[in-house]
C-alpha cells in the first residue's frame, strides 16, 4: 500500500455535519430523484465520537440498474468510479481533486468517501444500524472512541491492522444491540 496516510484520529467536530451538509446538497442537486437518501454514517456521523476527519457518504439509490445513470452525474461532479472494492451492492468512488464535489462556488471540500448502495445493500443497512447504536448509546460511543485512540496509537501506519482491529467490537455490538433499536 503505496503512499498511505497514517492513522489519525481526532476528537469529534462540529465542522463534520456542517461539511456533510454542504456536500450532500450538491449531490442531491445532481442526482435528483436518483437518489433516494443520502446518508452521513461513519464515526464522523455520530456526537462526541472521535473519528478520522474523513466524512463518509452512502448515497442511496432504488435498485443498481440507476448506477449508470449516477456514475454518469457523479463524474460529472468529479468523482471517478472504482468498483465494488468486493462490497455487493456498494460503489465506491475517489475524488479527482480537493475540490470535488465540483459546485460553482469552486472551493475546497472536506475530504470524505463516497459510497452508491441500492437500498437493499446489507453494507448501508450495517452503517446505518451502527450509526444508530452509538448515536443511542453515548457510553459505547466512548468506548468505541477509547479503542479507536488505542488501535490508532498501536498501528498508525497500518490502516488495515488499525480497520481489522476495530471488527470484533463493531461485530459484538452489532449482534448484542440489533433487538434494542
Amino acid at each position: 500500500m503505496k503512499n498511505q496516510k497514517p492513522v489519525a484520529i481526532e476528537e469529534y467536530n462540529e465542522e463534520w455535519p456542517k461539511a456533510f451538509n454542504i456536500i450532500e446538497s450538491i449531490l442531491s442537486n445532481k442526482l435528483g430523484g436518483l437518489a433516494l437518501l443520502i446518508e452521513h454514517v461513519g464515526s464522523t456521523s455520530v456526537p462526541n465520537l472521535a473519528a478520522k476527519p474523513i466524512i463518509d457518504i452512502d448515497v442511496v439509490i432504488e435498485s443498481m440498474k440507476y448506477l449508470p445513470g449516477v456514475i454518469k452525474k457523479l463524474d460529472e461532479l468529479g468523482y471517478v468510479h472504482v468498483g465494488d472494492l468486493g462490497i455487493k451492492n456498494r460503489e465506491a468512488f475517489a475524488r479527482k481533486d480537493v475540490y470535488v464535489p465540483y459546485s460553482s462556488e469552486g472551493y475546497v471540500k472536506h475530504e470524505h468517501h463516497l459510497y452508491v448502495c441500492n437500498r437493499e445493500s446489507d453494507e448501508l443497512k450495517r452503517h446505518i444500524m451502527f450509526r444508530a447504536i452509538l448515536r443511542k448509546y453515548p457510553l459505547l460511543a466512548s468506548e468505541y472512541t477509547n479503542l479507536k485512540i488505542q488501535l490508532s496509537r498501536e498501528f498508525r501506519n497500518n490502516r488495515k491492522a488499525y480497520t481489522e482491529g476495530k471488527t470484533e467490537f463493531v461485530t459484538r455490538i452489532m449482534n448484542e444491540y440489533k433487538d434494542v433499536l
